[in-house]
């Protein structure tokens, strides 16, 4: 039966993925070495861990010929006016840009919690202090950044105060300025100071007693019976 087949991705424990580059490295080793011998082929290989060690191959006596010979071959034919001396110092200005930048990546994956496994104690206590400067660093930022945002708040809030007052204080100027005319006006007026004279005799009070009788009253119903029967006003005397 065969075998499956490996997803390639990042080893996370640490253990196995020290074992695993253990046995693929000395298995790519073997092979550059079997292709040299089988084809008679040139072949140099060169190998950094993740800690920076060095495994290299190289089928001729000398790593640095093979090297040349694979710098010629790749920047080709010198410009003019250019010297392989300038050919050689570009290229290791080129290695140390590329060093420079894999050790930065490694940072960044150590500040991002990743590869952090293979490092030793002193390493780790760095990689704290570093983290909690920048901590710190970014804290100071956001709140000097608070604070800028306040004090911009509280300058517009003074400025919207102070055209609150100046609104208010026309406001009451213009009041003050219409009040006078207010006054005139009202003394202009002559029906607001002699009212209107009532007749004499347009209004008369009536005549009415203070007591309400509600329902039936024999004596009055009585006496305007009589009054209205009775000739010229005279009541008999068998009707009182």
């Amino acid at each position: 039966m065969g075998r499956g087949k490996v997803e390639l991705k990042r080893i996370e424990n640490k253990i196995n993925r020290q074992v695993t580059f253990a046995k693929r490295r000395n298995g790519l080793l073997k092979k550059a070495y079997e292709l040299s011998v089988l084809c008679d082929a040139e072949v140099a290989l060169i190998i950094f861990s993740n800690r920076g060690k060095l495994y290299e191959f190289s089928s001729t006596s000398s790593m640095p010929k093979t090297l040349e010979k694979y710098h010629r071959c790749t920047y080709g034919a010198l410009e003019p006016g250019q010297t392989e001396i300038d050919t050689q110092k570009n290229y290791q200005e080129y290695l140390k840009l590329k060093a420079k930048v894999e050790v930065l990546q490694r940072l960044q994956r150590h500040f991002l919690g990743e590869d952090i496994g293979e490092l030793g104690t002193k390493e780790l206590e760095q990689l704290e202090h570093q983290l909690d400067f920048t901590l710190k660093q970014i804290r100071s930022t956001k709140m000097q950044f608070m604070l800028d945002q306040l004090s911009d708040l509280q300058r517009k809030e003074d400025i919207l105060l102070e055209t609150n007052r100046n609104l208010r204080k026309k406001l009451d100027e213009s009041a003050s300025a219409l009040q006078p005319s207010w006054e005139t006006g009202d003394q202009s007026n002559p029906y607001n100071h002699h009212p209107l004279p009532q007749s004499e005799g347009f209004f008369e009070p009536l005549q009415c007693t203070s007591s309400l009788q509600i329902g039936y009253n024999p004596t009055v119903t009585d006496q305007a019976t009589a009054t209205a029967s009775a000739p010229n006003g005279f009541i008999p005397g068998w009707m009182l």
